[in-house]
C-alpha cells in the first residue's frame, strides 16, 4: 500500500471512531438522568417528605382517692358520719358526725347510746361537707386520755411543733391540715363564730384569734378556711382549749382562697 493510501485509511478509521464516540455520548445523555430528574424521580417513588409528628404523651394518671376507713360500714352503724380525724402520735383517731343539733353528741356515742364520752362532732352551724369558712369540731377532754384530751397538749409549744400536721378524711377527699395556733379562752360565741360578712371580715376574725397564741405559725391571707378543734379546759370555770388549723396541700403549703373558690 502506498503512503498516500495509508494516510487515507487512517483518516477513515479516525472518522469512524469519532462518530462512535458521538453516538455513545448521546446514548449516555439519554440513559443517565440529570440531578433534577433524579430528584423528581425520587419524590415520585417515595412521595414528598412529611414532618414526623410524635404522639403526645398522656398525662400521668392520678390515683383515685381511697379513704383509709370504710365509710360504708360506718354509715351502716351511723348515717350521720361525715369524716374521720387522725393525728399521728396522739390518741385522736375517731369518726366525726354531724346533725342539726348543738349538743346531742356531747352525751351520745357513735352508736347513739348515752355516754359520757360522747362523739367527735362538727358544729351544727358549720357546713356538713366541711365547706364552711369556719369548721368547728368538738370533743370531750377525758381523764383516760381519749377523745380530745390531746388537744390540750397543743398548748405546749414543743408538742405543737411535733404534731403540727394532721388530716381529716371524708368519703370524697383528704383534708390536709396544719396547726397554726393553740390557746385557752373563756367560753363564748366568738370561739365558734360561723358567719362572716365576707372575706375581709373572715380574715380579720382569723387574725385576731390566731394572735392569741404567742408561738402561732405564720399564716397567709386571704384565708381559704379555718378548722378549730375545741375541748374543755380548766384555767377558769367553763374555759375551752382551741386548736386552730388551715388547709395545706400534699407538700405542706397553705391553700389560699382565690376568686373561683370565693364565688363557689
Amino acid at each position: 500500500m502506498t503512503r498516500r493510501r495509508k494516510i487515507i485509511a487512517g483518516a477513515a478509521v479516525l472518522l469512524v471512531l469519532a462518530a462512535g464516540a458521538v453516538l455513545l455520548a448521546d446514548r449516555l445523555r439519554v440513559e443517565q438522568p440529570s440531578a433534577a430528574e433524579e430528584e423528581t424521580a425520587a419524590e415520585a417513588e417515595i412521595g414528598p417528605v412529611k414532618p414526623v409528628i410524635l404522639p403526645e404523651e398522656p398525662e400521668p394518671e392520678t390515683e383515685a382517692y381511697e379513704p383509709p376507713v370504710d365509710f360504708e360500714a360506718l354509715a351502716a352503724v351511723n348515717p350521720e358520719v361525715i369524716g374521720w380525724i387522725r393525728i399521728d402520735g396522739t390518741h385522736i383517731d375517731y369518726p366525726i358526725v354531724y346533725r342539726n343539733d348543738y349538743d346531742y353528741y356531747l352525751h351520745h356515742d357513735f352508736q347513739g347510746r348515752e355516754s359520757v364520752y360522747g362523739t367527735i362532732y362538727l358544729d351544727f352551724e358549720s357546713d356538713g361537707k366541711f365547706g364552711s369558712r369556719h369548721n368547728v369540731i368538738y370533743g370531750h377532754r377525758m381523764k383516760d386520755g381519749s377523745m380530745f384530751k390531746d388537744v390540750v397538749r397543743y398548748k405546749e409549744e414543743d408538742f405543737f411543733r411535733e404534731h403540727q400536721y394532721f388530716s381529716i378524711y371524708t368519703p370524697e377527699r383528704e383534708i390536709r391540715l396544719k396547726a397554726v395556733a393553740a390557746f385557752w379562752s373563756p367560753n363564748s360565741y366568738e370561739l365558734r363564730q360561723p358567719y362572716f360578712k365576707g372575706q375581709e371580715d373572715f380574715d380579720r376574725y382569723a387574725q385576731a384569734m390566731i394572735r392569741r397564741c404567742d408561738y402561732a405559725a405564720a399564716v397567709e391571707y386571704p384565708l381559704k378556711a379555718l378548722y378549730t378543734l375545741i375541748t374543755c379546759s380548766y384555767e377558769v370555770d367553763d374555759a375551752r382549749t382551741l386548736l386552730m388549723a388551715v388547709e395545706v396541700d400534699e407538700n405542706g403549703t397553705q391553700i389560699l382562697m382565690d376568686d373561683l373558690m370565693e364565688d363557689e
